[in-house]
């Protein structure tokens, strides 16, 4: 296969099983479909979202961990036009539910693991017909009664390249999520960017939450090669490290927080000899963990730099550029060079001046890649992006002979273990708590995760409130990634003349000292 071929999801699959029909194209556990098998299955999905009325431009939600079942729906919503909307199974049914009812999807397919999440969603789901749930349950049907009741034979319909294909979710400053639209030319871009030598002989785990454009896009760049996907449903350190050994895989993505888990345990025995290239980004990542594992699994090592609105990588820092104790060394903190096709700016956000080199500002990007636009939100959509095709990144930086440093964030965001955080968000949610006056959330440093968040706290008069009681409360509503690790009580929260908390000034002592201050 050849991936300048690939003008969409669905032409994955369409050439897949025409060119290699019988060959190996995902791996699940005991579970080996070939292209064909899936495409065979892709098209009975397709054929049971006509039956419960999806056509083109309609939203298909998915929620479960990683599993062969989201390629199916990907590929079956390619077929017909119509949209994928993976949602991260962490969340609380409050946040799910929003997120269903946001996209105004028709279907949703959700996993038995989550039938308790299910109960507390469905009477609040206006526009979902269809419930389907992979695996059993007492009133919905299951995934595979659903699917296998149809003809293996579906009808292709036509695409344009700005057609979305895919809609991932991203918090936002407001605290409610965004949903970003990729389309058909935001992929095929995307899967041009990097060359990463992957071919139909190669091998890639594909481990990372498929919500992710980190675990769809990766996994859909290696089989848009032409490779066989190693599919994990969740992260195991140990179990990973076996099946890299076991499966001879040859390529990888991992978020830093991950390589810090491989290289904590036990793996003396496990021969991880047949790995060529292993991806890593999402979040900061410090030297010493870096160097761990560069050694641990000796092989080539390739930072990369993007956001769900880019469609994945935009920027790349290259083998060659990873050399630690070497002359070349400080390039182990850049995020790399723009990939093909990508142009970035660093810009004054007060002026919108383009900033010399070692200036800090924000990241500005165009490419193919960016988003159509944030789905029903035009206003947030204006504001990510300005004209003249740039996106504006809310991440701060500066540049050096050409590589990308990032700095710190022009957005309140946080980023822990490679999921993104707004503060907005979990502010809103402890606010409605009675002993709580006021409340900042603040991203610090963190050995394991990079950041987490800490809420500075003022009590409300006359109330006595603790640490536990307020991490516990945050717990009840919001996915346990979002909630506050720690709680420090202030008397009151720094804000200038207009009224908007001061951050940076909250965060500084936590980052005094680091070279970067996120």
């Amino acid at each position: 296969m050849d991936i300048k071929d690939i003008h969409s999801v669905a032409d994955i699959i369409l050439i897949g099983s025409a060119e290699k029909p019988d060959e190996e194209m995902i791996i699940y556990g005991d579970e080996r479909i070939t292209w064909q098998q899936m495409k065979d299955r892709s098209s009975q999905v397709a054929n049971a979202l006509r039956a419960d009325g999806v056509g083109p431009g309609d939203r298909v939600a998915y929620v479960d961990k990683n599993g062969p079942e989201y390629f199916e729906l990907a590929f079956a919503c390619g077929f017909m036009n119509a949209v994928t909307v993976a949602v991260n199974w962490r969340l609380t049914p409050i946040e799910m539910t929003y997120i269903i009812n946001d996209a105004q999807a028709n279907v949703l397919v959700i996993h038995e693991e989550l039938a308790e999440h299910l109960a507390a969603m469905e009477g609040d789901l206006p526009d979902v017909h269809r419930v389907v749930v992979i695996g059993s349950h007492d009133t919905h049907v299951s995934y595979e009664e659903w699917r296998d009741q149809q003809s293996t034979d579906s009808e292709v319909a036509p695409t344009t390249p700005e057609d979305v294909s895919m809609q991932l979710y991203t918090s936002g400053t407001t605290g409610m999520p965004k949903g970003a639209q990729l389309t058909n030319a935001n992929f095929h871009t995307a899967f041009n960017c990097v060359d990463w030598g992957m071919d139909g002989g190669t091998r890639t785990m594909v481990i990372m939450p498929l919500f992710h454009i980190g675990g769809s896009g990766w996994a859909f760049f290696g089989m848009g090669n032409g490779a066989t996907s190693i599919l994990l449903r969740e992260f195991d350190p140990v179990g990973a490290l076996k099946v890299i050994e076991q499966e001879k895989v040859n390529y990888a993505f991992f978020v830093p927080a991950m390589l810090q888990f491989f290289s904590m345990v036990p793996s003396d025995g496990i021969d991880l000899s047949s790995m060529m290239t292993i991806a890593y980004g999402a979040s900061p990542i410090t030297e010493d963990a870096l160097v761990n594992a560069m050694k641990l699994f000796n092989c080539d090592f390739s930072q990369v730099y993007g956001l769900t609105e880019t469609t994945g990588v935009v920027t790349q820092l290259l083998p060659e550029d990873h050399d630690p104790g070497g002359p070349r060394q400080n390039l182990l903190r850049s995020a790399g060079r723009p990939v093909t096709g990508t142009e970035i700016r660093i810009v004054d956000s007060e002026t919108g001046e383009t900033l010399p080199d070692g200036e800090v500002g924000e990241v500005w990007i165009r490419s193919g890649q960016i988003m159509k636009g944030y789905w029903q939100m035009d206003e947030e959509t204006a504001k990510a992006l300005p004209g003249e095709g740039w996106f504006l990144s809310g991440d701060a930086a500066y540049m050096e002979d050409g590589f990308l440093f990032i700095h710190d964030r022009v957005k309140d965001m946080i980023i822990s273990g490679g999921e993104n955080v707004y503060p907005a968000e979990i502010e809103n949610a402890l606010m409605s708590h009675p002993g709580i006056a006021d409340v900042a959330v603040v991203g610090v440093p963190d050995d394991k995760w990079g950041e987490v968040g800490k809420a500075m706290v003022v009590a409300a008069p006359d109330t006595e409130i603790t640490e536990e009681e307020i991490i516990a409360f945050a717990k009840e509503r919001l996915a346990g990634f979002k909630c506050p690790q720690s709680v420090n009580f202030v008397e009151a929260l720094p804000r200038n003349p207009s009224g908007k908390i001061l951050k940076r000034e909250l965060r500084a002592p936590f980052w005094e000292g680091r070279d970067r201050q996120v």
